[in-house]
């Protein structure tokens, strides 16, 4: 069973492929190509306030010892006020956060961003009752639809 994590993922619908509970993952189909995918998202982390840590380039990654590699990226990026609380539930969180997302193209040219439910990494960490969790569901959700947004 599919479901939403946020009435703000409601606008983006039609792109959304959003995980089970079984997988935690939250995949959003984007209308845009890989690299603008990225930077939209960038750009709307930012503008939320959020601290970029690092954005790696898996695909030049596997360029530089002669692989290939469809374009997949990932950025890391979080803020005390979200994460602290969700650690101070259970500090093992932490291995998890900062918060993470990864753009990448599929075999059939569709491009994706994903991301770890914050309520599979409360249950993984046993504390799925933790408050921080309903808040950082709505920030990852907002984040994405924005990104994908038209």
């Amino acid at each position: 069973m599919k479901t939403l994590f946020s009435v703000a993922a409601i606008g983006f619908l039609a792109f959304a492929s959003v995980a089970s509970a079984a997988t935690g993952f939250v995949e959003i189909k984007s209308p845009y190509g890989a690299k603008e995918t990225m930077s939209r998202l960038e750009q709307v982390v930012r503008q939320r306030g959020l601290h970029v840590f690092a954005r790696i380039d898996h695909a030049a990654g596997a360029a530089k010892i002669g692989k290939s590699l469809r374009p997949t990226a990932l950025l890391i990026f979080g803020n005390p006020h979200g994460g602290t609380p969700f650690m101070q539930c259970a500090q093992t969180v932490g291995i998890d956060l900062p918060l993470k997302a990864l753009v990448w193209e599929d075999a059939a040219s569709h491009v994706w961003i994903g991301y770890n439910d914050p309520a599979s990494i409360a249950r993984r960490h046993g504390v799925a009752q933790c408050p921080a969790v309903k808040g950082l569901q709505k920030v990852l959700a907002d984040v994405a639809a924005a990104t994908v947004a038209r």
